[in-house]
């Protein structure tokens, strides 16, 4: 269980400090966009989004987009960032996570992945050889391969909470979502 496990649970992107990143020895930071930055209908990054990341790049941590998302989606999400993208990368997969780590110049030792889902960002995370962090969905999808996979994500993360008690609760929700209504 511990592949699936995250290495830490954040209740939003925003409290992924530099500091903390720096801290933990990452250099760089594999983002997911759907459901861990914006919710699907957002089709460009806010400026909550754009600060976050600039505070990112300014404290010298390299980040780069991995999605499942199609190339139209990704590309316009990023097209004012400017940032490392790889999309259609079929997570859990990893030959397009190895390759996102290579582009930022990393290594998976000093890289961590950031999503909202366990069985796709979480486990990719791992299996690449990276560190990877938790957030809640922001707004969840309803169908029903997506349904399942957060089923099986409560076993994961009841299993989780037991060893960290204290950790940011990732089952109480996305304060983002509650932004977007």
């Amino acid at each position: 269980m511990a592949y699936f496990a995250p290495d830490a649970t954040y209740l939003c992107y925003r409290d992924v400090t530099p500091d903390a990143l720096t801290a933990a020895g990452i250099r760089a930071l594999i983002l997911d966009i759907d459901n861990t930055l914006a919710p699907y209908e957002q089709p460009e990054p806010d400026d909550a989004i754009r600060t976050w990341l600039a505070g990112l790049a300014a404290a010298g941590i390299r980040a780069g987009f991995l999605s499942n998302n199609h190339g139209e989606r990704v590309t316009l999400f990023n097209e004012t960032l400017g940032l490392p993208v790889l999309f259609d990368a079929h997570k859990p997969l990893i030959k397009k996570a190895r390759r996102m780590i290579a582009l930022l110049g990393a290594t998976p030792e000093t890289t961590a992945f950031l999503g909202d889902q366990i069985f796709t960002d979480i486990w990719t995370a791992h299996r690449a050889g990276a560190r990877g962090f938790l957030v809640p969905p922001i707004k969840d999808k309803t169908d029903g391969l997506t349904r399942l996979k957060r089923r099986l994500e409560k076993g994961v993360l009841r299993r989780y909470y037991k060893k960290h008690p204290d950790a940011p609760d990732v089952r109480r929700g996305s304060p983002l979502a509650e932004e977007q209504v």
